[in-house]
């Protein structure tokens, strides 16, 4: 069975027939590490669900710094939240870090599947309230934990990225400077 469907076969409950539906409304891409599939400025027409692979969002500042809002793996949906609702250009990038297959889901049959397949609004909604819980966390977090604390947590989050991705893209996620991340990483491993 495709990930995807076991992504929403984890909230609700749909037929086979409302499964087949749902894929035939969805695209599978592959792409390749480095390719950005959504840039800042444009209007994200996509929610992303990942295969295999990872992705990540970040945006760049007017000092040309980039801030990681959030990575994407195996069995994660990505997306500019902001973008895709209000169909206004979004200031978020969505990068591939590691060669990915992604299945896309246009706003436009997202919206057709929530009248014919009524359970995936409940779906979608779930999604979002988790991920409004998962961003609420994020910043009171960056408000009130170290950023030892913070580091903690993101291997927790996603244990599976540590080596897989650059450590200045972990070091934006958790809100420090690169130098300061190698410097905190090495007292780390110095206890």
């Amino acid at each position: 069975m495709p990930l995807v469907i076991d992504n929403i076969l984890k909230h609700v409950a749909i037929s086979a027939k409302e499964r087949e539906l749902f894929l035939s409304k969805t695209q599978t891409r592959q792409y390749k590490a480095k390719t950005i599939i959504l840039k800042a400025g444009e209007i994200c027409k996509h929610s992303y669900f990942v295969n295999s692979g990872v992705l990540r969002s970040f945006n760049i500042n007017d000092n040309i710094v980039e801030h990681v809002l959030s990575f994407a793996c195996s069995g994660w949906w990505i997306g500019d939240m902001y973008s895709l609702l209000s169909q206004k250009p979004g200031n978020l990038f969505i990068e591939v870090l590691e060669d990915a297959e992604v299945v896309l889901l246009s706003k436009e049959h997202q919206e057709l599947l929530y009248l014919e397949i009524p359970k995936l609004e409940r779906f979608f909604r779930i999604l979002t309230e988790n991920s409004l819980v998962a961003n609420q966390e994020r910043l009171m977090d960056n408000l009130s934990l170290t950023a030892e604390e913070r580091f903690e947590k993101f291997c927790k989050k996603y244990p599976t990225l540590i080596q897989k991705i650059p450590q200045k893209q972990i070091a934006s996620y958790i809100g420090v400077t690169p130098e300061f991340f190698s410097k905190m990483k090495s007292r780390i491993l110095r206890k």
